[in-house]
């Protein structure tokens, strides 16, 4: 359990209503499709017991209730209410949601789970030795975990505008506490985690992807939804706006002739055994 805030943490109060449709339609072909290859390599089958951490509004836990079938569960969990709320209407026997915080899991039972997923989630997470271990005591022994997360150091073109945008005047006025709102990891770190927490690192390498943004708008409404308001929530409400605008204008520069925003990213996917 997280005892005391961390200095550059992102806010979770931040999210609403809108932004939460925005995830539900934007994660479809994004996040989704990224936690179905995490799933498919973590070989999950009839049966096997499974928590989704950080399920956002419950696409990937649906898809992973479909390959445990009846004998198997499910559950997701998330720290987003407005996103366990539109999970919710997901669930069914073997699915179930809860609002849930990866520094909070005292109430589950050890050896619960034979998997726990992590699918753009663990960039999010400050402190990351205590969420692991506290996934190892919840997995029986042999138990698998899988994570797919930012690449430390991996800057797209429209995280690096964001960034420019943000450093420029009357923007600067209000900095962040940390200029990344993420705490990203790289290969070698990852696996220094797993062995420090009782992890066998089973596979652990960075896969390359392309993404593609019908707009600018698109663009930027993405970053908004999948960071929970986090982009742009450290400025006054009167500076929100313009900044939306100047991102999408220096997007508009670099977009496709047909409007589009490609978009490049490395992504880190790992897979450990619990000792």
């Amino acid at each position: 359990m997280r005892t005391r805030p961390i200095e550059g943490a992102p806010s979770l109060g931040l999210d609403n209503a809108s932004l939460a449709l925005d995830y539900e339609r934007i994660s479809a072909t994004r996040q989704f499709e990224a936690g179905k290859l995490l799933v498919s390599d973590l070989g999950i089958g009839p049966g096997e017991r499974v928590l989704d951490v950080g399920c956002g509004t419950g696409l990937l836990a649906c898809h992973i209730a479909e390959l445990v079938g009846r004998e198997g569960r499910v559950l997701g969990i998330d720290p987003l209410p407005l996103r366990i709320g539109l999970a919710s209407s997901r669930a069914r026997d073997n699915l179930t949601f809860e609002v849930g915080d990866a520094y909070d899991l005292d109430r589950l039972p050890d050896n619960s789970f034979d998997v726990v997923v992590l699918n753009a989630v663990f960039h999010w997470l400050p402190e990351k030795t205590g969420p692991l271990l506290s996934f190892g005591r919840l997995l029986r022994p042999g138990g698998r975990i899988g994570i797919s997360t930012q690449l430390k150091g991996d800057l797209t073109q429209l995280q690096q505008i964001l960034r420019t945008v943000l450093a420029e005047p009357p923007f600067d006025r209000y900095p962040r506490i940390r200029e990344s709102i993420t705490f990203r990891v790289g290969a070698d770190e990852l696996r220094a985690l797993f062995q420090t927490t009782g992890f066998l690192p089973v596979r652990i390498e960075v896969r390359e992807s392309e993404r593609q943004h019908p707009s600018a708008e698109a663009a930027v409404r993405f970053t908004e939804a999948s960071s929970f308001g986090n982009v742009f929530g450290h400025l006054p409400p009167e500076l929100k706006d313009p900044a939306r605008e100047r991102v999408r204008k220096a997007l508009g520069a670099v977009a496709e002739a047909d409007g589009s925003i490609v978009v490049n990213t490395h992504r880190l996917v790992a897979i450990g055994e619990r000792r």
